[in-house]
């Protein structure tokens, strides 16, 4: 069974989507229906912008899924998925490549998760840190000793753990993190602590962004980030989707979930290859406990 994985913020690159805007006629134009949707040439941006343009949250996000997508509808008879799955933002990116949300709509819902999110950081200032070498369920309670707002954000791959917070949670996490063993505890240069409570006024304004959104039947599952389950009922996705800027991003149980259900290989489409390296760290975790 094929799986394709689509990425989230991060992934962004300077000179991202040029070249397929350049040779492929399909895609030109869904670049250009994006500049409209977006009112300003994102794509100017995309193509000749530098790496700290690219970095500002109205043009990240927005970014990402627009190169995402249209390499997957441009694929032609090549995209025949059994199965879906997207980090963070990427899951809107999935969402629109197993036809649940159409391309102009899942662009809009992404523009205004963009603007929610970063208003949200503006109403309280945080941030994330990486920590590497540590077990889940260690990082968890570590986090839930401190009394400040400190939560594991992505569990991207064994060892492999991102958590949101508070500046000072985050700090004294850190701390306690690394006494406790962790490889590294690094402080990520991000705007906000995506994936927590945090992000509650955003979880807000994106529900009715979502809600006025028709959700279609999808042509195979998504497995998503608040549970790394499958799901192929509207409702439910879409209840998945309000309650992920709040939820940890389970994707290391998302892969496990995928290759247990019998994915065999996995695409990523997209700027970058995050993904594929993670895939990779999980699938070994499993060879290794003779899973």
């Amino acid at each position: 069974m094929k799986a394709f994985i689509f990425p989230g913020q991060g992934s962004q690159h300077p000179g991202m989507g040029k070249e397929l805007y350049d040779i492929n006629e399909k895609a030109k134009q869904l670049f250009e229906k994006a500049n409209e949707i977006i009112g300003f040439r994102i794509t100017d941006t995309m193509f000749e912008g530098s790496e700290e343009e690219l970095k500002q949250t109205n043009v990240t996000q927005p970014a990402i899924f627009i190169q995402s997508c249209i390499l997957a509808l441009t694929m032609e008879g090549d995209f025949k998925p059994d199965m879906v799955a997207g980090h963070s933002l990427g899951e809107i990116s999935a969402l629109v490549a197993n036809q649940t949300l159409s391309f102009e709509d899942g662009l809009k819902l992404v523009i205004e998760r963009a603007n929610a999110m970063q208003s949200a950081c503006e109403q309280n200032p945080s941030t994330m840190a990486a920590i590497l070498g540590l077990e889940d369920d260690i990082v968890a309670n570590v986090c839930n000793e401190i009394d400040e707002v400190v939560v594991p954000a992505n569990f991207n791959c064994p060892c492999q753990i991102v958590i949101s917070g508070s500046n000072k949670g985050i700090e004294i996490a850190c701390e306690k993190l690394k006494e406790a063993g962790a490889r590294r505890a690094l402080v990520l240069n991000v705007g906000g602590a995506f994936h927590s409570p945090l992000m509650e006024p955003a979880k807000e304004q994106l529900q009715k962004a979502i809600e006025a959104i028709t959700f279609n039947a999808p042509i195979c599952p998504v497995y998503q980030n608040v549970d790394g389950k499958p799901h192929s009922d509207p409702n439910e996705i879409k209840q998945n989707l309000i309650e992920q800027l709040t939820s940890p991003v389970r994707w290391t149980q998302t892969v496990q979930n995928m290759i247990a259900d019998g994915a065999a290989s996995f695409t990523e489409i997209g700027p970058g290859k995050v993904l594929q390296g993670l895939v990779k760290k999980i699938n070994r975790e499993m060879e290794v406990a003779g899973v």
